[in-house]
């Protein structure tokens, strides 16, 4: 028996220009998408975690959008599982807090000049996450006025139901007695809370807990208590960093976000569980 060694199997690794990783994953143009405006080390940190919120924005609205159209569908089992996997992005995505969670104001102040007007809140693909929350204001189509794609989507986002409009159509599909002046609603404007949802959601929770409808009404408060989370988050870091002055593009900073962290997502999943 020979105990001569050999060299492991290695893969293929001659190509013809670049390689099959490169040509799905894109690595070389999302590695040099990164511009820095400042000479401070720290700059780059927040312009990759900000790129990288963006691409969790992305996907998290493509999971979405599937179980929306899924519900559409009556098909609970898909939008669920959509639902559940937007659940660990959104833990992936309030992960990218933690780089930016301890800059101190003098850190922060050492490249925020080099944002100029740019916002947290001018990002085309948070306002999509946020319009599929029911979060939605023709006012925030007007900074991307200058770009028509973006605008486009935009204004097509404004204009239909949001996941959670889907939602309250389904269960009127089911029985569940949803007002036709919600069903109805012009879904261009922010959901209000209704009293008549509430009983609804009051209704299925005080059922079956193992059922399909309650399963649905968890992954949706799953997706909810993360969406605060993530608020609350960029609250905290805000603060940090640059106290109670105003925001960067003319936001009012801590003031807007302290606003936005006390609204709910899905408000009735949350105030029907005080009648349970």
């Amino acid at each position: 028996m020979s105990h001569e060694a050999h060299e492991p199997e290695t893969p293929h690794l001659d190509f013809q220009g670049t390689t099959p990783y490169e040509d799905y994953v894109k690595a070389d143009v999302l590695t040099h998408l990164q511009h820095t405006l400042s000479d401070d080390p720290g700059e780059m940190v927040f312009l990759v975690t900000t790129q990288v919120m963006e691409l969790w924005f992305t996907v998290i609205v493509h999971e979405w959008e599937t179980a929306a159209k899924a519900l559409r569908q009556d098909d609970v089992p898909v939008a669920v599982d959509a639902l559940k996997r937007s659940v660990r992005e959104l833990e992936a995505l309030n992960a990218s807090w933690k780089p930016l969670s301890g800059l101190t104001p003098a850190q922060f102040n050492s490249y925020r000049a080099a944002l100029g007007e740019g916002s947290g809140f001018q990002s085309a693909m948070y306002r999509r996450l946020e319009f599929l929350l029911g979060d939605k204001s023709a006012s925030m189509l007007v900074p991307h006025r200058g770009a028509p794609r973006v605008h486009a989507e935009l204004e097509k986002a404004l204009h239909e139901p949001s996941l959670y409009d889907e939602v309250l159509r389904f269960l009127a599909r089911r029985g569940h007695a949803v007002p036709e002046d919600v069903l109805r609603r012009d879904v261009s404007l922010r959901y209000e809370p209704s009293a008549e949802v509430e009983a609804v959601w009051t209704a299925v929770y005080s059922g079956d807990g193992r059922g399909e409808v309650a399963r649905l009404g968890e992954a949706l408060t799953d997706v909810a208590e993360l969406v605060w989370r993530w608020r609350n988050d960029h609250l905290v870091a805000t603060r940090r960093a640059m106290g109670a002055k105003a925001g960067t593009g003319g936001s009012a900073g801590v003031a807007w976000l302290e606003k936005r962290a006390r609204k709910s997502v899905f408000p009735e999943l949350w105030t029907a569980r005080s009648y349970v």
